[in-house]
């Protein structure tokens, strides 16, 4: 039996009341629907795609960096032991993290950035809104609805970010961004796991890269204060084992801040139940203290990895990748596949083409590319 195993706090997203979905179903068995949601979502042909779909580092540079689909799975492992420890619900939070990246391009950022540019005549491109699309529109594996027919809860957590403009057109899902309310304490805890997870595993891929040395990290102190106490507990540690000893306890602070410094904000608000959260401030954070050095080492990121001329270079080939792919497909529409073909509607066109560029593999787009515009490659 798939069921919570611990009391869930009352002010948790609970599924006992019959199950908010855009088409009516029979109650799941031997499952909650929040597990319901994380099945579906796991057999998914786009969950699939994530394992060929870039972090920072595009798929075929190297078999050790993190995918798309890695990535989604450690934001799993986070969301699930901070869920536990706080009484929120598990299957929800998994439910969330292993859907949030459903709608990233290939290539990372740049390629939605470039099909963002191209799409702007027509409504624009955002990879929250296109993951909310896939499990909305874009699957198909049921034959009573599209899509894959998910609780409000799991696709109000998917929906991280949205403009005013583009709530207006969503209906009850875009209504909290109008009002200006807070989603569920799981949608909100996944979106720190998510920020816990990227961060310290793209220092573990930077220094495995070699584009980032040790040395500079010691100037962030996050980093510093964790490799201290390693050497502490390890005297003399160098390499591989000393990295992996010190990101797990820079995670492990992070967590354990975050799980502190949010039972004590719940504690101060004392929300009765899930329509309070929604009322409240945001109830999960970090400290004060904690959340200037996580900063902190996400500027360095920023500055020391993705903008490092080598990932630079491949950024800037993806952005032609995806912008010349989409620029052939709305001047000549022939050539795209027949699903992807709409007649006499041009902005209907341009999303059907964003749908199918967003949807392509790192591996895919760079085939499909050589094959367009490689005069010996057929």
């Amino acid at each position: 039996m798939d069921k919570i195993q611990s009391p869930l706090a009352h002010y948790a997203a609970h599924d006992t009341l019959p199950a908010r979905r855009i088409f009516d179903e029979l109650p799941a068995t031997a499952r909650s629907e929040f597990g319901r949601d994380r099945d579906r979502i796991i057999h998914s042909s786009a969950f699939r795609r994530l394992e060929y779909k870039t972090q920072v580092f595009v798929n075929h540079e190297g078999d050790l960096f993190r995918t798309r689909l890695t990535h989604s799975i450690e934001v799993a492992q986070i969301a699930r032991a901070i869920a536990r420890n706080l009484r929120l619900n598990e299957d929800l939070v998994e439910a969330i993290s292993l859907a949030h990246d459903l709608g990233h391009t290939p290539f990372g950022h740049a390629g939605q950035d470039a099909l963002n540019s191209c799409m702007q005549p027509y409504g624009g491109f955002e990879h929250n809104l296109q993951s909310l699309r896939v499990v909305d529109v874009l699957e198909e594996r049921y034959g009573s609805f599209d899509g894959l027919n998910l609780t409000f809860e799991t696709r109000e957590g998917i929906l991280k970010h949205c403009s005013l403009k583009n709530a207006q057109q969503l209906g009850e899902i875009g209504q909290r961004f109008i009002e200006r309310k807070q989603p569920s304490l799981e949608a909100q805890l996944t979106n720190l796991a998510d920020e816990i997870a990227y961060n310290n595993h793209d220092v573990d891929d930077g220094l495995r890269s070699g584009l980032m040395q040790e040395s500079q990290l010691m100037e962030v102190a996050l980093y510093a204060h964790n490799r201290a106490l390693v050497e502490k507990a390890f005297p003399g540690l160098t390499g591989r084992r000393a990295i992996a000893e010190t990101i797990r306890r820079m995670i492990n602070a992070l967590i354990l801040d975050l799980i502190t410094t949010s039972e004590q904000r719940i504690l101060a608000q004392q929300p009765r139940n899930i329509n309070d959260v929604r009322n409240a401030p945001p109830l999960i954070a970090f400290s004060d203290q904690m959340q200037a050095q996580a900063t902190e080492l996400k500027q360095f990121l920023h500055v020391q990895l993705y903008r490092h001329y080598q990932v630079q270079r491949m950024t800037s080939k993806a952005r032609r990748c995806v912008s010349e792919l989409f620029n052939l497909f709305m001047n000549e529409p022939v050539l795209l596949p027949p699903d992807y073909l709409v007649h006499d509607n041009e902005a209907k066109q341009a999303r059907k083409i964003a749908d199918y560029i967003a949807g392509m593999t790192d591996r895919y787009a760079m085939r499909e590319h050589r094959r367009l515009f490689v005069i010996d490659d057929i």
